[in-house]
């Protein structure tokens, strides 16, 4: 079984204000770094609409009405002072749900080995009331779930690379003992959340790593913490946010990872998944705002998914 990509072309009618790091551009830089010979093997769909009344599986009843009265008739509105909606951005994040939605039905049904969703906006800062740190809706978070109500997983992991903690998908699942959820992040950082000793109902591990550190913080923070964590809780499922912003050109953190380390910690949480839920991995884009940078960190990570085909 190979490797799946999904994508579309509309995540462009999400539209920020110009110098904003989260913008069309970076869907455009991972494009260009999967279009190499290497990546012909991989199994490419363009995501569908997801249906995003099914917001209300992790977020509050009224969630889409916070957007929907924020979304302008023209032009781009502001939620907070990072977050933005603009007048087509809702049929953006209903592709990035689709797509995470279509790959995991893939990767349930046996057509795919694992899949990664190049899609945009993020989501992993989305609370269960709040739309914050340029994410809308938290995509991940709602996959994950439709992973146990649609397909029958007991117990489901979300494992967070970003280099900014996950506050939504904490803030989602802290006292939900059939859901793990892991993250790697630079701290101090925004939003600020994360420490390590909070632990939710024993389901939550965070490990901060420290502004300048790289490769042997990172893998001994996976090695020690995030991983046996990982292990233990025998996921039926292990969905990644897949954030490139602890590469060391990006401009909105100061972790020093290179391609590499995402191939890395990509091969260990494969190591994982292959031990305790048959291989099956859906990975989603989150953050990472230097093209390069993003570029050449998507392409590590899925050069190591392939491998498993």
């Amino acid at each position: 079984m190979a490797t799946l990509l999904v994508s579309e072309r509309n995540f462009e009618s999400h539209v920020t204000p110009p110098g904003h790091p989260e913008r069309p551009d970076r869907i455009r830089a991972v494009e260009e770094a999967l279009s190499r010979e290497r990546f012909d093997r991989l199994i490419r769909r363009d995501a569908p609409s997801g249906d995003l009344s099914l917001a209300t599986l992790v977020h509050d009843d009224d969630y889409l009405g916070i957007l929907t009265r924020a979304r302008p008739a023209e032009g781009i509105g502001q939620i907070d002072e990072d977050t933005f909606i603009s007048s087509r951005s809702l049929e953006a994040v209903a592709t990035a749900l689709g797509g995470g939605l279509a790959a995991l039905e893939a990767v349930a049904l046996g057509e795919a080995r694992n899949a990664f969703c190049a899609v945009r906006p993020p989501g992993h800062h989305a609370e269960r009331s709040r739309p914050m740190g340029f994410c809308l809706i938290n995509t991940i978070a709602i996959v994950a779930r439709e992973a146990q109500r649609k397909y029958g997983a007991e117990r489901v992991a979300i494992v967070d690379f970003d280099v900014h903690h996950g506050n939504g998908t904490e803030d989602i699942f802290q006292a939900d003992e059939t859901v793990f959820y892991g993250s790697s992040h630079q701290m101090p950082l925004y939003p600020g959340t994360g420490r390590p000793d909070f632990t939710g109902v024993g389901n939550i591990c965070n490990a901060a790593l420290p502004a300048g550190s790289g490769t042997d913080a990172m893998r001994e923070a996976y090695d020690s913490r995030i991983l046996p964590a990982l292990e233990a809780f025998q996921p039926d499922f292990l969905f990644i946010s897949a954030g490139f912003d602890a590469d060391y050109r990006d401009p909105l953190a100061g972790l020093n990872w290179r391609p590499e380390d995402f191939a890395w910690v990509t091969g260990r949480l494969m190591e994982v998944a292959a031990r305790v839920c048959e291989g099956r991995i859906v990975s989603m884009l989150e953050g990472g705002y230097d093209r390069q940078g993003l570029g050449t960190g998507v392409a590590a990570h899925v050069e190591m998914l392939m491998g498993a085909g």
